[in-house]
């Protein structure tokens, strides 16, 4: 089975990009998006002022507001990943103590 990206991690994949400014055949490659898909989610996060395009330099770039998402984006993913290790070693334990009292 595939391990399909969320929204967030999306977003997130776009705004590290952008970080750097980028153009939008960079943005669809970097973030590995379809045309399809970058194009609505361009059209998300600008509205949301996460991104804005500079007319001059004919690029999209990161806006203070993005920086502050990437922030706590990170922030979020590095707790998730440790809440996801406790379930899972919570989880291995209740297993060794299902197998523990069953009568194999």
């Amino acid at each position: 089975m595939g391990n399909y990206r969320r929204r967030l991690d999306i977003i997130a994949d776009i705004l590290q990009v952008v970080s750097q400014t980028a153009k939008k055949t960079q943005i669809m490659y970097q973030a590995n998006l379809s045309y399809k898909v970058m194009q609505r989610y361009l059209r998300d996060i600008t509205n949301a002022s996460l991104i804005c395009f500079d007319n001059a330099e004919r690029c999209y770039v990161i806006t203070q507001k993005g920086r502050d998402f990437l922030d706590d984006y990170k922030d979020y993913t590095k707790t998730n990943k440790s809440i996801e290790k406790r379930l899972n070693d919570i989880d291995s334990k209740k297993k060794n103590l299902e197998e523990l009292c069953s009568n194999k």
